[in-house]
């Protein structure tokens, strides 16, 4: 589930940054609050039994469900809840609990507003998709017994699941919401790879039959083993077929064939509510695409003075005609894009210390994407438990990107973030366990920009890398407005990535089309990055020589997953105790180890 911000937050926003920040003792208020989202929390987590969470959440037996009565009555529930939170006086709360209220009335604006707008209605984009999500389980960590006979069971509740998410793509068909069509247009590769695989060890769910716990004895994996094959083979592919001639005979023959997002039901509105749940921020589209202008043009004149470092003597274009098509920036073979983003990401490990006070106990592990999403899938995809790098087509994984790609997905990016936010049993769950993409992205992005201080950067090439990663993104905000709001083509938007960073054209396609489909969405990173960026400048102009950088790193973290008026208001909280860090009773240092 995705968080946004709606109207209220920054009100919230600015009493978190006055005077009344000092800690209060717990008030009724307080426990109000605690017991609404508790409540609502635990609903939540019984409604929707997600696939793909990690391994930290225990594998449900089932799968939600996604009909429109089910729909409707999640949104009545939502409603009485948000009613319910209006009722809490805000500024009788603690402190600590006025962050709380902030967040959970962003979570509640956005699950309210997805419903209005029945984005269930169109389930999938380019990107990202509901059957795709089973992948991410597949590759997760099997305990025991009870995890397989789950997983098993889950799979038993595909045909259920994929029949009521059909009949809501029909629904939206009808009037008109779905992804253009031009970007659907292959996308049905990742079901025929379950659909037409001739068995169920050909398919990716049988990948966690492969090795199954030693502790599990041998007679009951044969019988597991046994019940997965059957339903592999008896539900599960039968259900993929059926969604494939679906997609294939109905849903993108008739889809959109315009781009914008302001051309759906809901126009104008529709976007403006996907800019605030993805930016957390109620900007203008105009305004944004102003701003991704000016940002671009910045980056531009830091690339060319790179490229001069390099000695190359032609111009730009050429200089990016050159990165594309020199075969030595490119891997050899899909080990030598493994093995070098491990070697970055182990080097990363060896400067950590020097920036971050507090390191997550939990490690990540780096895999190639699975083969039925590589086509049609990013880069690279990291979280607290994996750095996914995209091995397919060799020729569009250039090296000089690699780095400022796995600061971003593995450490001190989505994995530490991830890591520390999941280990942090002092804040709630709806806090711990959800991810706000402006927060999220901003600081991923952000920590892009920290490899240079951190020495990351070892050539001119892989520094131009970076800044044609941070062009990338200072460029979405032009794109994905220019789409939704001005009315760009998808040529214009593929010319302007291909003239203004050196991502590879196949990427160039894939990102393109997935702004397309997720409007939106591609704004998150550069203005959650200006955000820490701002808050970072801010705080060391007015603490001086007292600045710390690991006390505002643990800081910014600390605070799990927030909207960007909350992470301003407590970094302006930060700088009034003297940058102090704030060191969480549940961010406990390992005991030192016994000698033996």
């Amino acid at each position: 589930m995705r968080v946004r911000h709606l109207a209220g937050l920054v009100a919230a926003a600015l009493v978190l940054a006055g005077p009344a920040l000092a800690a209060r003792p717990t008030s009724s208020a307080d426990a109000r609050l605690k017991a609404l989202y508790t409540r609502e929390w635990a609903w939540r987590q019984a409604e929707f039994a997600r696939a793909d969470e990690g391994d930290a959440v225990p594998i449900a037996g089932y799968l939600p469900q996604v009909d429109a009565v089910s729909q409707t009555r999640r949104l009545a529930h939502w409603r009485d809840v948000r009613r319910q939170l209006d009722a809490i006086p805000v500024r009788a709360l603690s402190a600590e609990a006025q962050v709380d209220d902030a967040v959970y009335r962003d979570q509640l604006d956005t699950l309210i507003s997805q419903q209005v707008f029945r984005e269930y209605e169109k389930p999938f984009n380019s990107d990202s998709s509901f059957w795709t999500s089973f992948n991410y389980t597949a590759l997760r960590t099997f305990h025991d017994a009870a995890d397989y006979r789950a997983y098993i069971a889950q799979m038993a509740d595909i045909p259920r699941y994929f029949t009521q998410q059909t009949v809501n793509m029909r629904a939206g068909l009808a009037r008109g919401f779905t992804p253009p069509r031009a970007t659907l247009v292959g996308r049905d590769v990742s079901v025929a790879a379950t659909a037409q695989a001739k068995d169920a060890e050909s398919t990716l769910f049988w990948k966690p039959f492969l090795a199954m716990p030693a502790s599990i004895p041998g007679v009951e994996q044969a019988t597991l083993r046994a019940q997965a094959k059957a339903t592999i083979e008896g539900q599960v592919k039968p259900a993929y077929a059926t969604l494939l001639s679906f997609l294939r005979d109905d849903y993108i023959p008739h889809a959109n064939e315009a781009l914008a997002a302001e051309s759906l039901p809901g126009g104008v509105a529709y976007y403006r509510a996907q800019i605030r749940e993805f930016t957390t921020l109620d900007m203008d589209p105009e305004a944004i695409h102003r701003l991704g202008l000016v940002e671009a043009a910045k980056i531009h004149a830091q690339m060319l003075a790179v490229m001069r470092e390099t000695g190359f003597t032609g111009d730009f274009p050429a200089f990016l005609t050159y990165l594309r098509s020199d075969p030595k920036f490119y891997p050899k073979t899909p080990e030598e894009l493994l093995m070098r983003g491990a070697w970055i990401a182990k080097r990363v490990d060896g400067k950590l210390g020097a920036y971050f006070g507090w390191l997550p106990r939990s490690r990540f592990t780096i895999e190639p994407v699975p083969a039925d999403m590589a086509p049609f899938y990013t880069s690279a995809r990291g979280g607290k438990s994996t750095y996914l790098l995209n091995t397919y087509d060799l020729a569009s994984r250039p090296l000089y990107n690699l780095t400022a790609l796995t600061l971003h997905e593995s450490a001190p990016g989505h994995a530490l973030q991830g890591a520390l936010a999941e280990e942090q049993t002092g804040l709630p769950a709806f806090r711990r366990d959800i991810y706000i993409s402006a927060y999220g992205e901003g600081w991923a992005l952000y920590c892009e920009r920290l490899g240079v201080e951190m020495g990351m950067y070892d050539t001119a090439y892989d520094r131009f890398g970076m800044l044609t990663f941070q062009m990338w993104r200072a460029a979405r905000l032009v794109v994905d407005t220019g789409i939704h709001h001005r009315g760009w083509s998808r040529a214009r938007a593929i010319a302007y990535l291909h003239d203004n960073t050196a991502l590879a054209d196949h990427d160039i396609e894939i990102e393109v089309d997935r702004y397309i489909s997720w409007p939106g969405q591609a704004l998150s990173y550069y203005l959650g990055m200006m955000a820490i960026v701002e808050a970072r400048e801010k705080a060391q102009a007015a603490l001086g020589p007292r600045f710390d950088i690991r006390a505002f790193h643990d800081t910014v973290l600390a605070l799990g997953a927030v909207p960007l008026p909350v992470l301003r208001a407590r970094i302006d909280r930060f700088i009034v105790e003297g940058g102090r860090d704030p060191m969480p009773v549940s961010w406990q240092k390992p005991a030192a180890a016994k000698a033996d």
